[in-house]
């Protein structure tokens, strides 16, 4: 009935509540999470310590945390080009300094300053080209746009280091490249003629299949699966460099451009089994590879691209078997930080797919009925913190109900109801929500009615129909017509709620289609009363 279409964009949030504002632990986490929302994943990766290989280097950045100037850029700079001191001591100085963006602008301004550092990059010395890339990470994340274009003669080169067999220096040069496009269309238009795409696939190839014979050939099942074997055998090394792929290509794909000239290639370059395979969150490496994977998926659900190759990849089933796998962890009280992360693009991803012309039979696309309860379940332990996230897991649910008895079905006989008539009286569009899921499912029939009468609706009904709200009314009022004329014992039910009276007051309303969708319910009353007489 209520089949909601594609949402393309990023989940927002109601906006940062009050209470929010007195929280100041792990401050850092939540900015990030309400730029995921709010900005479309728009953000940057700062890597601070992370790759420092020397042992002394966090103390010598921990010494450097004074304001830095101009004048010492310059200083640094001259070293650099004069070659008087140890060039890989001057760029660790240089980075330090670069960890202020208030001189990012004043470094990109200095003659030779970028030519000088690319060269390093490109050098024979393989401690001066990390120092250099590390330098480039910090300029990266600068908020000043020219910053990010100063930085393109770099990217070429940055691009090539892709298919090394460093891990570490590998995952710099990835978040330093999804950083420089992460808000800047002229990079990611260069990036895109250099071919940043089929690099991320030879990247994650290097990764993965480093002890793959080159002519063994495999199917896109069996490439994924043993992509889940070699992620579980090296999770380390692997699922880390997988994560910095996803988040680069998560940059690229949610851009303007991404849905017409970055999604084809990742459909045609076979990325998907890839980003299907890093859906499982490691018990020591964390849920970070899984979630940017599922970002990357959700964009390219949102993208107008041939959604049955999706589906046939595996990638509805894998969303689904996670969100069960999830909410089972969430049920027993361990919700982690961070984890709503991954459960809104799984969640967004498989709605799309769902209210894609490639799944018009819900049943075929999803086999597995337990999806249906757990995502009841995410709608009410998410409800808290995170009320948005509640709607949309509701939206899942109404993708499923909308042309399907089946599902229908299963949302009664599972004891689901009830759970969702709690949710009635709430606002943010939940209850609008709630109100669509059992539209669809009073469409049905005569006995899907009757059971959503027996099951308790009539009374939450006749308040929701007492809303300001003119939507909830609206869809009220739709849901109490199917009632009523497809069973008689919701029309008598509704009587002894005393829901005539509710109808004769929206006919008073200003609004003329409430007016004539409530006086057509009334007409029908009376008929259902004199019945049971």
């Amino acid at each position: 009935m209520w089949r909601l279409r594609t949402v393309g964009h990023k989940a927002r949030g109601p906006g940062i509540r009050s209470e929010e504002f007195k929280l100041k632990r792990r401050e850092r986490e939540k900015v990030l999470r309400q730029a995921r929302r709010d900005r479309h994943l728009v953000s940057k990766r700062l890597l601070l310590h992370d790759y420092d290989e020397e042992e002394g280097d966090e103390e010598h950045t921990r010494a450097s945390v004074k304001p830095a100037s101009s004048e010492q850029v310059v200083e640094i700079m001259c070293k650099l080009q004069t070659g008087g001191e140890d060039k890989a001591t001057a760029l660790r100085s240089l980075r330090n300094v670069l960890r202020s963006p208030e001189v990012h602008v004043a470094f990109i301004r200095l003659e030779n300053s970028v030519p000088v550092l690319v060269g390093l990059l490109s050098g024979s010395d393989a401690q001066c080209r990390v120092e250099a890339a590390k330098c480039l990470h910090q300029l990266s994340h600068s908020p000043c746009p020219n910053v990010g274009l100063a930085c393109l003669p770099a990217t070429p080169y940055l691009l090539t280091y892709l298919s090394g067999q460093r891990g570490k220096f590998t995952e710099l040069c990835l978040y330093t490249l999804g950083n420089l496009c992460a808000e800047s269309e002229p990079v990611r238009e260069r990036l895109q003629a250099q071919g940043i795409v089929m690099a991320l696939v030879s990247c994650i190839q290097v990764s993965i299949f480093q002890g793959i014979h080159s002519n063994c050939v495999r199917g896109q099942v069996q490439q994924r699966i043993w992509t889940e074997f070699v992620l579980r055998q090296n999770h380390g090394g692997s699922l880390a460099v997988l994560e910095a792929v996803a988040f680069t290509l998560s940059q690229l794909l949610q851009a303007r451009e991404g849905a017409s000239k970055v999604a084809p290639l990742v459909l045609t370059l076979g990325l998907i089994p890839h980003l299907v395979a890093g859906l499982t969150p490691d018990p020591e490496f964390g849920i970070g590879a899984a979630i940017e994977c599922a970002w990357c998926l959700h964009y390219l659900a949102s993208c107008e691209v041939d959604k049955s190759e999706l589906i046939s990849q595996g990638v509805v089933s894998r969303c689904s078997s996670l969100l069960i796998t999830l909410e089972e962890t969430v049920a027993q009280g361990d919700l982690q930080e961070g984890l709503e992360l991954l459960i809104w693009p799984l969640v967004r991803c498989l709605g799309n797919l769902l209210a894609s012309s490639a799944c018009e039979n819900t049943e075929e696309c999803v086999r597995d009925t337990r999806v249906l309860s757990a995502l009841c379940g995410f709608s009410h332990r998410v409800l808290q913190m995170h009320p948005a996230l509640t709607k949309e897991t509701l939206w899942v649910v109404n993708n499923l109900t909308a042309d399907s008895p089946a599902w229908c079905s299963a949302l009664l006989s599972f004891g689901l109801l009830p759970g969702l008539l709690q949710l009635l009286p709430l606002s943010l569009g939940i209850n609008c929500m709630v109100l669509r899921i059992v539209g669809n499912v009073a469409h049905k029939g005569s006995v899907f009615s009757l059971m959503l009468t027996q099951g308790g609706l009539l009374p939450p009904l006749c308040a929701t129909l007492k809303m300001a709200d003119p939507e909830v009314v609206t869809l009220s009022l739709e849901v109490l017509y199917l009632l009523v004329t497809s069973s008689q014992q919701a029309g008598e039910e509704f009587v002894k709620q005393n829901g005539q009276s509710v109808l004769e007051m929206i006919q008073y309303s200003s609004d003329e289609a409430l007016r004539q969708r409530a006086a057509a319910i009334v007409d029908l009353l009376p008929q259902a009363a004199a019945d049971e007489r």
